[in-house]
C-alpha cells in the first residue's frame, strides 16, 4: 500500500470539499504552485482517490467515495459495538489509589461508583493534580471530595452512535465518555456503567476505515 503525503492528503480533502476544483485552485489553495503538485494530482488520480475531466475540474474518485462510505460505517454504529471496559473506582477509595490505577491502566481518567455501584462522578488526570500540587495530605483523600459529580457528568448510552460520542466529546472537551444504562433500584433509578468510549478507540476506528483495516 502506498503511504499518501500529508500535501496529498489535503489535495483528497480540498477535492472532497470543493469540487469541482480545478488544479489551479487547488494549488493557490495550498500556497504552491501548479507545477509543483502536477505529480501528486497525477498519483491520486491513478490510485482512484480523485477524478479529472477536461476543462472542468477535479472530483473524488471511487476510492475515495468508498473511504467516505467506511467512515460513514463506523460513526454510525452504536457504541455498544465499539465501546471498551470501563475502569471503576468506589468513591471511597483515596486520590493514591486513583493514581496507582491511572499509572496501571494507562487512561486517562476512571469512573467513580457509590455503594450500590451507580454512577458518582469522574476523576481525571486534571482533577488529582488540582488536588495534589502543594498539598502533602493529598494521598488520603477521598475520590468524592475531588470528582467530578454525576450529574455534571457527559455520558451515552450503549445504543447512541459514535457519532453522537465524538459530538458529546467535542462539545464538552473531554477525552472520554461512560458508557451508561438506567434501571430501577427499588424506589430509586440506579444509573450503571457498562462501558467507556474514547477519542483514542474512535481514531483507531477512523484509521482503520481510512486504511481499509476494519474488521
Amino acid at each position: 500500500m502506498i503511504e499518501l503525503t500529508p500535501r496529498q492528503l489535503e489535495i483528497i480533502s480540498l477535492v472532497k470539499q470543493h469540487a469541482p476544483i480545478t488544479g489551479e485552485q487547488i494549488a493557490e489553495m495550498l500556497g504552491a504552485t501548479r507545477p509543483t503538485i502536477r505529480s501528486d494530482l497525477g498519483l491520486l488520480v491513478m490510485l482512484g482517490y480523485i477524478d479529472a475531466k477536461p476543462k472542468v475540474g477535479y472530483f473524488i474518485g471511487q476510492r475515495g467515495m468508498k473511504e467516505n462510505m467506511g467512515i460513514a460505517q463506523i460513526t454510525s454504529r452504536p457504541v455498544k459495538e465499539v465501546m471498551g471496559v470501563p475502569i471503576v473506582l468506589r468513591e471511597t477509595a483515596t486520590v493514591s489509589d486513583a493514581v496507582v490505577t491511572l499509572f496501571l491502566e494507562n487512561v486517562g481518567s476512571l469512573v467513580v461508583v457509590d455503594a450500590a455501584g451507580s454512577l458518582a462522578g469522574i476523576v481525571s488526570r486534571k482533577d488529582l493534580l488540582k488536588v495534589t500540587l502543594g498539598n502533602p495530605q493529598a494521598s488520603s483523600v477521598l475520590l468524592s471530595m475531588v470528582m467530578t459529580r454525576y450529574p455534571n457528568v457527559a455520558t451515552v448510552s450503549p445504543n447512541d452512535t459514535v457519532l453522537d460520542a465524538m459530538s458529546k466529546m467535542m462539545t464538552h472537551e473531554v477525552d472520554g465518555l461512560p458508557v451508561v444504562e438506567t434501571a430501577k433500584d427499588g424506589e430509586s433509578t440506579k444509573v450503571e456503567v457498562v462501558g467507556r468510549i474514547t477519542k483514542t478507540t474512535i481514531t483507531r476506528l477512523l484509521y482503520e476505515a481510512a486504511t481499509g483495516q476494519q474488521q
